[in-house]
């Protein structure tokens, strides 16, 4: 429990990165597969969103031009808040400054499950606002696991994640000389292969959470995993509004 508190402070260590990057690929399998069930699309990654820009600009579809423009946007501005919250924070020397995008992230996931019916209608991009506020949140959620890890962990996608567990598996089966110098043989990363694998299977296993929930439950699933933010962001939130802010020299 008191590894959870400190999820989300400035002081950053190998395993608190790996913990909350667990926590929030499970957060954003479940969005996007639960996301999938209610609006038609998975809102987590924008490669998709991008092909489908260029594929109707030739096919003069304007209708689906202005939808995947609309949800590229959206998960842009979505990074770009984070930059903006984290940097912000920096230099007003908050001990908060990866906790604000994690709690703006926790609202909208508080807003999307409390009035997730009415936010279905249509924007002028061709595509429901549910769409918008998705695609802003999990544009937030990567931009901030990118500065937390230094670029090391995703968890809104997992091509790059399944790729490099790929790279691991084969350097693990790799068959090397018995003749072979020591220093040249070919070895796995024990670390990175387990630390993938958890985000696949974490990302998975939230997907499965996330489908289930929507299918039978309704938009209203989402509170649980918006109470999970919450209580990640607050320790640091509150640790602001309580102590000195500490000043670097």
């Amino acid at each position: 429990m008191r590894r959870l508190r400190h999820l989300a402070s400035q002081h950053r260590t190998a395993a608190t990165n790996r913990l909350l990057g667990g926590l929030l690929a499970f957060n954003a399998g479940a969005i996007n597969a639960g996301g999938f069930l209610v609006v038609g699309m998975y809102t987590s990654h924008m490669t998709g969103f991008a092909s489908m820009l260029a594929d109707n600009l030739v096919l003069g579809n304007i209708t689906l031009v202005l939808g995947a423009l609309g949800t590229v946007l959206a998960f842009t501005i979505g990074a770009g808040t984070t930059a903006i919250l984290v940097n912000w924070a920096r230099q007003h020397h908050l001990r908060s400054e990866y906790a604000l995008p994690l709690l703006v992230e926790a609202l909208l996931l508080l807003v999307f499950g409390l009035i997730g019916a009415a936010l279905n209608r249509q924007t002028p991009f061709a595509v429901p606002l549910t769409v918008l506020v998705l695609a802003f949140t999990m544009g937030l959620q990567n931009a901030l696991v990118t500065k937390i890890s230094a670029s090391q962990i995703r968890t809104t996608h997992m091509t790059g994640v399944i790729t490099d567990l790929g790279i691991e598996l084969g350097k693990l089966f790799y068959m090397n000389r018995q003749d072979s110098p020591l220093e040249s043989r070919v070895r796995a990363n024990r670390v990175k292969l387990r630390l993938y694998g958890s985000l696949l299977g974490a990302f998975v296993g939230g997907g499965l959470v996330g489908a289930t929930g929507f299918r039978y439950v309704g938009f209203i699933w989402v509170l649980p995993l918006a109470l999970l933010l919450l209580a990640l962001s607050l320790p640091p939130l509150v640790a602001d509004l309580v102590r000195p802010r500490h000043r670097h020299p």
